[in-house]
């Protein structure tokens, strides 16, 4: 349980440092692609008046004589009179046998470049703004067709008749300025929303420690109460907490009382089956086999009680290090076989906890030693590993291990293998009476590297 919680308090914690992060890292980016956007759209706007501002003054000089487009030698705006000066200027004619147009007129400054030939023809009175390339080199251009009108005289050579004389006026300019104020704004704002990221991501950081800080003092006692170190929530917390620590401190007072008045309930009960099980043996014509089985029958309301009074199902909040108690095990098990001599090897890790009482840790590790023992040759291994919070316990043995059609059967109260010549089989049915009050898994298999048998045991 306190387990379950712990890592509900982590995974919320996980969840808020997550989302805080991503707030960051997507919101921030976004304004940068939107402010980014937004100013080549401006740029491109002030570009386009620019140049809708320079064709007006082009049309300003701009006249028509007898069928003849006329224009001034120098114009005003000095660029246009300055070769190759980045602002061009040139006036087309519709060219009615081909899709091409013809160029009338150009400025000066377009010597030595090699005009386009996919020059925008709008349709009269309208404009036209977009990209084109000049000798490889980008360029913005905007075009506006025109019509002026010229007299011609009619064929009585009396009358003159107006005819439509269409222009389209078009104004290019380098794009290296725009795109040189385009790639500064750029480097300029992500330089700044990149300094601003970090400088968020700092304090939210210290912001969301600072804040989780009493959950994580909270995770801690959990795993101190977890472990057996404590037996109760100290730290004071927050509001928001303080109510779950107290229900908490409720529930551990609540089941320590339990497991107390149910501790004494037993010792009564023992008392009141000791007498009569001593009148019962005093008996002088009480029969060899009456006596012996009234001694099984002591001895097994003894262990009975004994197990009772751990109170395994409840005692989920104690801690118990593997190693201390596997270490006694394996050091008095060989000095009990001796013949033939049992060499009991292990391998331990440290902080392996079993999460439980110690009675019931010592009760399930000797059943299966001690039935390893008696299966075995000459070599019994103990291995103990965590897996993330899950405890696993193997023990594997020489012998001539369990039959197929036994280890189905072999927790079953009263059932022993071959294997095992000594004991009433009531062991492993102790063992898997205990795995299963601490919601664990117990198996029995062949074992790779000894060959005899091998039984796992497994705790969430």
């Amino acid at each position: 349980m306190l387990n379950k919680l712990s890592n509900l308090m982590n995974s919320l914690k996980a969840r808020l440092i997550i989302s805080a992060l991503l707030l960051i890292l997507i919101l921030l980016p976004l304004i940068g692609f939107t402010l980014n956007d937004a100013f080549k759209q401006q740029v491109s706007a002030s570009a386009k008046n620019e140049l809708k501002a320079y064709l007006y003054s082009i049309l300003a000089v701009t006249e028509v004589d007898n069928g003849q487009l006329m224009m001034p030698e120098a114009l005003a705006e000095n660029q246009f009179n300055v070769i190759q000066s980045g602002l061009f200027a040139l006036i087309s004619t519709p060219n009615p046998d081909s899709k091409k147009t013809n160029v009338t007129w150009q400025s000066n400054s377009l010597l030595g470049l090699d005009l386009p030939d996919n020059l925008p023809q709008p349709e009269i009175g309208q404009s036209e703004f977009k990209e084109i390339e000049i000798d490889g080199k980008p360029h913005i251009i905007y075009s506006y067709s025109a019509s002026f009108e010229r007299k011609i005289l009619s064929n009585d050579g009396l009358s003159v008749d107006n005819v439509a004389f269409p222009i389209t006026v078009h104004i290019i300019k380098d794009q290296l300025d725009y795109q040189g104020q385009i790639d500064l704004f750029s480097q300029h704002l992500w330089s700044w929303l990149l300094i601003l990221m970090v400088f968020l991501v700092l304090v939210q950081l210290a912001w969301l420690l600072w804040t989780l800080k009493p959950l994580a003092q909270f995770k801690q006692e959990l795993n101190e109460i977890e472990q057996g170190k404590a037996m109760q929530l100290q730290v004071k917390y927050p509001n928001e907490l303080q109510a779950v620590a107290r229900q908490l401190n409720t529930l551990l007072n609540t089941e320590q009382r339990q497991r107390k008045r149910y501790r004494n309930a037993l010792s009564d009960l023992a008392h009141s089956l000791k007498t009569p099980l001593a009148v019962i043996q005093s008996q002088k014509d009480l029969s060899k086999s009456s006596f012996e089985q009234t001694n099984i029958i002591s001895r097994i309301i003894s262990h009975q009680l004994k197990r009772a009074q751990t109170a395994a199902g409840s005692s989920w909040h104690l801690g118990v290090n593997v190693m201390s108690v596997s270490d006694k095990l394996v050091r008095t098990l060989p000095k009990i076989y001796r013949e033939p001599q049992i060499e009991i090897s292990s391998s331990v890790d440290k902080q392996c906890i079993f999460k439980g009482d110690e009675a019931d840790l010592i009760e399930i590790l000797g059943n299966l030693l001690d039935n390893a023992c008696k299966a075995a040759k000459a070599r019994v291994h103990l291995s103990v590993s965590m897996e993330d919070t899950r405890l696993n316990i193997d023990i594997e043995d020489d012998g001539p291990g369990v039959s197929p059609e036994l280890e189905s059967e072999i927790f079953e109260r009263g059932i022993r293998a071959d294997s095992y010549q000594q004991g009433n089989g009531i062991g492993l049915a102790i063992v898997r009476d205990l795995v299963d009050s601490y919601q664990g898994q117990l198996s029995v298999s062949r074992s790779d590297t000894l060959g005899g048998a091998k039984f796992s045991l497994s705790f969430s």
